[in-house]
This record gives structure tokens, sequence and C-alpha cells, in this order.
């Protein structure tokens, strides 16, 4: 009798990367996105260039499904607003702003 769990791959890795510019764009746009060796490739780059990398499966399986160069969605400004939180905390620990 074979184990159930040896028959489930293990999910692989996909990952997202959004720009904002509130300037041009009323919301963040998807810049790359892809699953495997090229989701490592976005973390790698977006590491090698100080972008905050914010882990989120069920986010990023949702913006996944949008299409390079298109805009976030109103239905997901909240999503998206967190993910934009985290960055400015993250600018500030990176600035020595936080309060401590």
């Amino acid at each position: 009798m074979k184990d159930k769990d040896q028959n489930v791959k293990p999910a692989m890795k996909k990952a997202v990367a959004l720009k904002y510019e509130p300037e041009t764009n009323n919301s963040p746009t998807v810049i790359a996105k892809g699953s495997g060796r090229l989701a490592d490739e976005i973390l790698e780059r977006a590491a090698e260039n100080g972008v905050p990398i914010q882990e989120d499966a069920s986010l990023v399986e949702v913006l996944s499904k949008l299409e390079i160069d298109q805009q976030i969605p109103p239905e997901l400004y909240k999503l998206v607003a967190e993910i934009l939180s985290f960055i400015y905390r993250s600018d500030q620990k990176a600035g020595g702003w936080e309060n401590e």
C-alpha cells in the first residue's frame, strides 16, 4: 500500500513583482511574474536591488492571474495596500526612521 503523501508534488515557487509610480498610475502594475526558476530569478534580482520582498502565497496566487503591465484592479487594492504598508515599514527600518 502506497503512502498518499508520496504522490503529492511539492508546490512550485511563484513570484510576482509590482511597480508603483503614483505620479503616473493610480495603482501598482505587474512588471514580472513566474514560477520555478523564473520565480527564483525574480526574487534574486529583487534582493540584489534592495527591493523589499514579502512572502504571501495566497496573494501571489491571486496576483499571478494578472497580465504583465496590468494595473491592480480595485478589488485587490486592500491586499496590495498591505504590501505597500510592509514596504513603507521596511524603508523606515532601513533608514533608521522607526520609532523605538
